[in-house]
């Protein structure tokens, strides 16, 4: 058997390769890129999906926290008058049973009403509606009293001199101010 000098020599690292080995060295390392992006797109197809199915369970989520607080918020109005309505019940019994008696006298009627009276005031302290009821030289205050006149008084001006018609908070906010006279400056 005859052999080639080149075939019997062992390869030389500095010498150039064939255009043959150079060709399928450079096919082999395409392959190879090609089969690592070919996985590191799977992969990416993967996350993707991963990351869409995450956010839609997010968003069916917060979707579904929003609707239970409007429900929660509905249900809050329609029923936050319940307990003071509740309350005030006790009142109209007291009114009825009173106007159902035929031959009351002055005496009963007056009884009756004070505790009637009592009644509601103690179902308006329950659910935080105070009075507004200045004390006459207390110090006109525009966002709790409302100025009907003013009149001479022998007292500091600007302080009030008699209350007309009370007022009311409820929780700390004017539901009607107080209606009062204030004394004039001298």
């Amino acid at each position: 058997m005859s052999q080639t000098p080149d075939q019997n020599k062992p390869s030389d690292p500095n010498m150039p390769a064939s255009p043959e080995e150079t060709l399928a060295a450079e096919a082999a390392n395409e392959a190879d890129a090609m089969a690592a992006l070919t996985q590191e797109v799977a992969t990416l197809k993967a996350q993707n999906t991963d990351l869409a199915d995450q956010f839609l369970r997010a968003k069916a989520e917060a979707e579904n926290a929003r609707r239970r607080a409007e429900e929660e918020v509905s249900k809050a109005r329609k029923f936050a008058v319940e307990s003071f309505a509740d309350s005030l019940l006790a009142v109209a019994d007291s009114l009825e049973a009173g106007l159902a008696i035929q031959e009351a006298t002055r005496e009963q009627l007056r009884e009756g009403s004070e505790a009637t009276l009592k009644q509601l005031k103690s179902a308006l302290e329950r659910h935080k509606v105070l009075e507004i009821s200045p004390a006459p030289t207390t110090k006109f205050d525009p966002h709790q009293h409302q100025a009907i006149s003013m009149v001479p008084a022998d007292q500091e001006a600007n302080t009030v001199v008699t209350v007309l018609q009370k007022g009311y908070l409820i929780a700390d906010r004017v539901l009607r101010p107080a209606l009062v006279t204030v004394a004039a400056p001298k």
